[in-house]
């Protein structure tokens, strides 16, 4: 008796490996993991409160209570310049991860290929090999951006999607309207999906924004959008995100969720709910100090010189730089670890060649920051020929 084939292929996490390392090494400072160091608005545990309080305790619809979703409509009319109703179907989830399951559950059959830029998102490329599928890497340019002749040119007749996450896990890159524009036409033209993930969307900088594919006209049969509250709100441990399909999918969706799920956890849409009321400002106001923070590690990373060279990161809360040298990451990180108390992760377990770091800031203070980021580099420094 043996665990099955296909979840023995599938990579394991890496981070909870780092996490065990970190905690092993009293005083050391994670740069790793991607969380904010804020919680949800006040709103948000009022709201869960409330219901929790009451005496209903049943299952809700498997799409979502409907106050959430008409918050969700909302707020992309509002903000995303597109109705989530028209001719789709918004789906209320236990987080991006389980939006993007349903996803590729929902489109493909074993065998099926879904085209990921690398480096990728690793959940996303584990989802993929547990659904029996074959994840297709394309390789972004030197500065993580879209490559839409690369991607053209990798669809075959097994391609059910080709995936874009912007702002960018683990990179940072931001894509233009125009490359997101190319790729979403290119699934249009060849009958497959473009699914395009944009759990970081809030998090801009420098005069970067975001783009939402799924408010390009005629976008609506073959875009499959997905987003979180767990970034944005600091909602990470709450499990709330959507996804906005093709009103075609829902019935498959809905048979996937009531499987899995049957319903998100209701007292947590009741909390997104609340922080959803709150609203982008109590976002922005944060975000502003994860860019004070973001400045901080730009100008500490500096003193790496010729040691790593850090394409630019417009977005999210990373950077993926690349280290000169020939010894592993994980070499590189477990040595950070424990002779420099400093965790960052290690750059092959997102699909990126050679010896590459994902650095996370997104819940440092401008302290932390600072001794942090010295420390990687004083760590790389001593580590690298």
């Amino acid at each position: 008796m043996h665990p099955s084939r296909r979840v023995q292929a599938v990579q394991s996490p890496v981070i909870p490996v780092i996490g065990e390392l970190i905690r092993a090494t009293p005083g050391a400072i994670s740069l790793g993991q991607g969380v904010v160091s804020y919680g949800p608005p006040p709103q948000a545990a009022d709201r869960a409160a409330r219901y929790a309080a009451g005496n209903d305790h049943t299952y809700k619809p498997v799409q979502g209570i409907a106050e959430l979703l008409s918050a969700i409509r909302a707020k992309h009319v509002e903000e995303d310049g597109f109705d989530p109703t028209h001719a789709r179907a918004v789906v209320v989830t236990a987080g991006g991860n389980m939006a993007f399951m349903n996803a590729i559950l929902a489109i493909a059959d074993p065998g099926d290929e879904i085209i990921l830029p690398t480096p990728y998102y690793f959940n996303h490329e584990m989802a993929i090999a547990i659904a029996s599928c074959k994840a297709v890497l394309v390789p972004t340019d030197d500065n993580y951006q879209l490559r839409p002749d690369a991607l053209r040119a990798a669809i075959t007749p097994r391609t059910r999607a080709i995936v874009t996450i912007s702002p960018n896990n683990p990179t940072g890159a931001v894509y233009s309207p125009d490359a997101l524009r190319q790729v979403n036409e290119m699934c249009r033209d060849a009958g497959i999906y473009h699914i395009s993930d944009e759990a970081y969307q809030y998090f801009t900088y420098d005069g970067a924004r975001s783009f939402a594919p799924a408010s390009l006209p005629g976008s609506a049969p073959h875009t499959i959008a997905l987003y979180s509250l767990s970034k944005s709100y600091g909602f990470a441990s709450w499990r709330i995100g959507w996804m906005v399909i093709p009103e075609r999918l829902l019935t498959s969706v809905k048979k996937i969720q009531d499987t899995i799920l049957i319903c998100p956890p209701v007292v947590s849409q009741h909390a997104a709910l609340g922080a959803m009321e709150a609203g982008r400002a109590y976002c922005d106001e944060r975000i502003a100090e994860i860019r004070n923070v973001r400045e901080i590690v730009l100008n500490e990373l500096e003193a790496l010189g010729l040691l790593a060279t850090i394409p630019r990161a417009d977005g999210a809360f990373y950077f993926l730089a690349r280290v000169h040298g020939d010894l592993p990451p994980m070499t590189i990180v477990e040595r950070l670890i424990k002779e420099y108390g400093v965790g960052v992760l290690p750059g092959d377990t997102f699909g990126a060649g050679g010896s590459c770091l994902r650095i996370a800031y997104g819940a440092l203070t401008r302290e932390t920051a600072r001794e942090g980021i010295s420390r990687l580099v004083r760590g790389l420094k001593g580590i690298l020929p």
